[in-house]
Formats: C-alpha cells, structure tokens, sequence
C-alpha cells in the first residue's frame, strides 16, 4: 500500500513539473469589461497593441508571440516577427492564416473583436495610469504563468518612481514648470486630464494643463494654449517638423516655451505608450526640464556608487579582468565596460589620442537622464566624476562615451591561426546617423558607434593607425548594407556613421605585427570583427536586421503612409483611411513589398547620378498598376500628396501603388 501511495505521489510530482496547465484556471477582466478564464498558457499570440507586446516580451514569453503590427519595434526581438499590417488597419485574414489561440486588440480595432470574438480570446488591455501598467503586467504574468518576472518588473517601475519622486519633491514649487506634450496634425491637440501622459508629466515634476476634457487626444484651443502658457513642450520624435510648423504661427509661438526654445522631442516608444518604461521616460523628461537643478551635487538624493557588476568573456594574456559595472551617477543608472590590464599598456583612442601607460580601457553608458546634466556640466568634469565613483585614475584611464546601453554591447572574436581579434562594439543609428559630405555637422554627445580593437599580437603605433581606417571602412560597409538611412537626409542618403563615433586601439603583446590593412591578415579580421559586431549591436540597441519589413524602410526615410495620401483620399472615390488601409493591404503581400525594397535601390542610385534614366522603370510602374487592377492603365494620375517630397523613383513606385488600388475599385 505504501509503495503505490509513493508511486501516486511521484507521478502526481512529475505531472506538475511537466504540464504547462495553470494549477487552477486564470481569471481575469480586461480594460473594455470582458471577463476570461484561461485554462492553459497562449501559445500562438497576435499581438496588435504595441504597448502590450512589449510587456509580453519583457515578462519573457515573446515566443509566444506570431504576430504584431509593424509598430511593434521593442524589444528589437517584436521586429523579427510577422507583420499583420498598422495598428489602426490590421489585416483580418493576415491574422486568421496564422491560427492564434489569443489576440491582444485595442478597443479601436473594432473589426477584429467582431471577427475573431468566436474563434479565441480577443483581450484588450489598455493602460491610462501607472496602476493600470502594473495590474497589465500582473494579468499578462498570469496569463504566461511569468508571475514572478511581472513582479520584479513591477517592483523595478517602483523603486525607480520611488527615487524620482525624492527628487522631485526638493524643487521648490515656485521653480516648478508647466509643462504640455503636444499633438495633432493640422492644429494644437494635447491629452485630456485623464490621461498617462499628464500623468508622467506629474512624476516628472512638473505641472500638466487642465483643460476640462477627458480622453486619450483633445482639441486645444488658442486661448486655452495662451493662458496655460507652456515654459516646456514636448512630442513624439515623428511629428518633429509638422509641431515646429504649427508652433511658427502666431498666437501659438507666442508662450514661453517657444520663446525660450525649450521644446524637446522623445522616441515615440516612450512618449506614446504606458508601458514597462514608464519610469524611464519620466526620468528622463524630469531631467530634461529640470537638468540645472540636477546639476548640483547638492540636490543629489544618493550618492554616486557602484551597484552590480558582471563578467565580460576577454581571454588575453595581459587581460586581468573584464566586466561591466552598472553605477548610479547624479541618481540615474550608468553602465561601464571596464578592461583591465596587468601592467601599462599604450593605446590610440579618437577622443583621447595616442596614450602610454594606459591599464584600464573601456565605454561608459551615458543614459539619456544624463544628457542634459553632462552637457551643463561639462564633458571633462562629468568624465572626472564617472572616475571617481569607479575608483579610477584619470592618467591610467581611457573610457570612450556612448549613448547605447551597455546591455546591448557585441563582443566578437575571430581567429587565425596564432592570431586572435576581439572588437567589443556598441551602437545605436536612430537619433544621429549621417553620411559624410551630405550632412551637415552638428554636435551630440561623444560615443554612439563605439568600437574596441584587442588582438594578441603587438601593434606598431603604424599598425594600430591603420586598423583605425580598417575598421571605420568595415563599419561603414556594415550600415550600408543594412540599408542604414541618414537621420537628417534619410530618404535620399545611406549613413556612413553617426558623426560621434569612437574607436580604441589597444596595442597587446606577442607577435609583432607593423600593417593592420585591408590586404593583411590581421586587417581582415579585424574587418570582420567590427562588421559582425556593428550589424549585431545595431540589431540589439534598434532593432535592425537586413530583412526587416518594407514598412520600418519607410519610416527610417521618414515617409508616413497617411501623410503619402492626400486628405480628400484617392480620386474623391476613395477616402484617406480606406486608402491607408489598401496599400497597407498591398505591402503586406511579398510581390508588392519587393517592388517598393527594389525601388528604395534604383532612387538611390538615380540620385548617385548613377541611372541615366526612369524611362524603363516607368514601363515597370505601368505594368505594376495593371496586375493590381486587372485593368491596363491610359495614363498614370499623380495621387501621391503634394506636401510629400520624395525622390523621383520611389515617387513613381508608390504612386503605382495608388493608381492601382483607384483602377481597381
């Protein structure tokens, strides 16, 4: 009797580790009032709401995730995914053809709860506060069975709340700012009171508008906008120019905002969602509007100090330790790869010059709280600082500077026979990619596409000069190849680099090596180091592949599919969002995704002066308008809008598109 009690008892053991089943069914209400009971874990998941696939990924159940909109870029994982269309025009049969057995919707996406109600779970969770990311996040680990890892982001979002609010709370009300983040298109639209943005606009220290309107968008009216008088103004990166346009007119520019040029542009990641980065964001806007008074030491909630640390794979003879450190500096998370050496070494480093004596080298991470507190500082005395709480010696040190996150560094190594090459590489494209002799020069913060060379032989000062000019060509081949478009001309110019990149040299031991060029051994691997590293620290810092969807290599040239059609729609017969939501149709099938990729390729090379003429790929537009249509087309009507200045072939392209989605209805 007890050996079979034992043996019930075992297998009543192993049916708990190995079954994926919840031990009692998840209930849970979402945000429109739909009640659930979940028996077992999703596992085939179409997520629409971009703020809801984060969560989902950062409470690690992102394989379960077969479908998202292409505005679902972060984590940089979400744009490896399928894509089921936009957010407000989800393709119905896309996300059917991929049997999910749950789908994330907004309550916006009103054809896609009618659709699917039947077939499986449609959840719709729609954050408007802090406490609703946090009772998100609880749902979502219940539902994935990641309870513990929703908890720690949770508690994560707290505690970072927690030290921001010490902050806050030591400026003096009469020194606090009003605040506005703006939007809308054609006029002034804020959000109502009600909303998370106003929201972060309180953690961040400062005072939201209240205008008596509820809602996710309202109108502003100029009087409403005169009297609140914004002193800071802020908005979504995408909508930079149309705000700058908006703000030129009278009775808008006239508040202390614009007058005083305090207007500031986020990635819409953050300023458009209410989700796992909440905390950041408000970090950061509060350290923007407030970066004089962080400045001083004095107004500091802790002090600077180390916070954890852990070990980076270096294996070199005058290596002794290799880690990255993450500190709190003037409050806010900074992370440091620091290599230390067992005795002197010398060094060539593009912001520091050559240097002897050297025995710790490495890349500090500035987080974007401390842009602004740097700049006031000043480089050199913020510099000073990151040695100091580090413990290290300025004359022994040479750190480069970046602005991407020391989580996302690549570390690669290659070898050839006695000879070894390490690059430990760090890089971000999105804010300041240029290309050299098209752009003009302007000045950020030292260190975006950061880049450390270590090798086991020894470098000659010629050598470690040339491996300079051979991993800035191998870093320049890596971005054009991943198509990486200039951030200030990006619909007519690849990058070339970002116009702060670093490199660092470390000149090793062993083997005495006198040439690091493109014909030598050691050139091409250090060649190949740098070119692997670039494209993965690109992907892990941005979310960039090669075959990334046609609709992220339209917004990298800036080029909004809504803006591409005219307000009145397609020939009065079509209105604007159906249009929107037809050639969204079209790009989502391979054929037409192509023919638009193989556009971005010929307009580049039309405006190189590199294609003599479009005559043939006119032929090819015409052919494209009649397989859409089924109809031969007597002439093609221009329906791209006017206010939209693309270069001339993909001009043609997309047009072919629009005329062929007219022809056909």
């Amino acid at each position: 009797m007890f050996k079979k009690t034992l043996r019930f008892l075992v297998f009543l053991v192993l049916l708990c580790v190995t079954l994926p089943a919840f031990a009692v069914p998840v209930t849970f209400t979402d945000s429109i009032g739909q009640t659930f009971s979940i028996q077992h874990p999703p596992s085939r998941v179409v997520c629409l709401v971009p703020s809801v696939t984060e969560m989902i990924f950062r409470i690690g159940a992102g394989k379960k995730v077969i479908g998202v909109t292409y505005h679902s870029t972060y984590p940089p994982a979400a744009s490896l995914k399928p894509v089921v269309g936009g957010f407000f025009s989800p393709s119905l049969k896309r996300i059917a053809a991929l049997h999910p057995d749950m789908i994330f919707a907004s309550a916006l996406q009103k054809g896609v709860l009618e659709e699917f109600r039947g077939e499986c779970p449609v959840v719709v969770l729609e954050a408007n506060s802090v406490a609703e990311i946090y009772r998100h996040l609880e749902i979502l680990g219940e539902i994935f069975n990641r309870e513990a890892k929703a908890q720690q982001l949770i508690h994560g979002i707290k505690a970072e709340l927690a030290l921001l609010k010490k902050k806050t709370d030591r400026i003096p009300l009469k020194k606090r700012k009003r605040v506005i983040r703006i939007m809308g298109r054609k006029r002034v639209m804020a959000p109502g009171d009600d909303s998370f943005q106003n929201q972060y606009i309180r953690l961040a220290g400062g005072i939201p508008p209240v205008f008596g309107k509820k809602g996710a968008i309202v109108v502003v009216t100029r009087k409403e906008w005169r009297h609140f008088n914004p002193q800071v103004i802020y908005g979504c990166g995408g909508d930079r120019a149309v705000i700058r346009k908006i703000l030129s007119q009278p009775g808008w520019r006239d508040v202390d905002a614009v007058r005083n040029g305090a207007i500031y542009f986020f990635p819409c990641a953050l300023t458009c969602r209410a989700s796992t980065h909440a905390a950041y964001f408000a970090a950061w806007l509060s350290a923007v509007i407030y970066g004089r008074f962080y400045a001083n030491k004095f107004h500091q909630v802790t002090r600077d100090h180390e916070v954890w640390s852990k070990p980076v794979p270096i294996s070199f003879e005058y290596v002794s330790s290799a880690r990255i450190l993450c500190s709190r500096i003037a409050d806010f998370l900074n992370k440091t790869l620091l290599i230390t050496f067992k005795h002197p070494l010398r060094i060539l480093s593009t912001l520091d010059g050559p240097r002897r004596g050297i025995t710790v080298v490495g890349n500090h991470y500035m987080p974007p709280q401390i842009w602004n507190i740097s700049y006031l500082m000043g480089f050199r005395a913020f510099r000073q600082r990151v040695y100091n709480t580090l413990g290290l010696q300025r004359w022994r040190t040479s750190l480069l500077m970046t602005g991407a996150d020391m989580d996302n560094l690549s570390v690669q190594t290659r070898k050839f026979r006695e000879i070894t090459v390490t690059a430990l590489i760090t890089a971000g494209v999105r804010s300041n990619a240029m290309r050299m002799s098209k752009d003009i020069g302007k000045f950020y913060e030292p260190g975006t596409i950061n880049v450390i060379l270590m090798t086991n032989c020894h470098l000659t000062q010629r050598a470690m000069a040339r491996a300079i000019i051979t991993a800035t060509e191998a870093k320049t081949a890596a971005l054009q190849d991943l198509d990486i478009r200039s951030a200030y001309t990006g619909m007519h110019n690849q990058a070339t680099g970002t116009g702060t990149d670093n490199i660092l040299v470390v000149e090793g031991e062993g083997t005495r090596i006198d040439n690091a060029g493109g014909h030598t051994r050691m050139g091409e691997l250090i060649a190949d180091v740098v070119y692997r590293g670039v494209r993965q620290a690109v992907f892990k810092q941005n979310g960039i592949v090669g075959r990334r969807s046609v609709f992220q290599r339209l917004n990298e040239r800036h080029i909004s599919l809504y803006d591409l059609i005219p307000d009145n729609g397609l020939g009065s017969r079509i209105p604007k969002m159906k249009a929107v939501a037809d050639l969204e149709g079209l790009l989502l099938k391979p054929e037409y995704a192509a023919f638009i990729e193989t556009a971005f390729a010929v307009s580049d090379q039309f405006e190189a002066g590199l294609i003599k003429t479009l005559a043939p790929y006119r032929l090819w537009c015409e052919r494209m308008v009649s397989e859409i249509s089924g109809r031969h087309p007597k002439t093609l009507i221009n329906l791209v809008n006017r206010s939209c200045k693309l270069p001339q072939a993909l001009k043609m392209a997309l047009n072919a598109l629009l005329n062929g989605i007219l022809l056909r209805s």
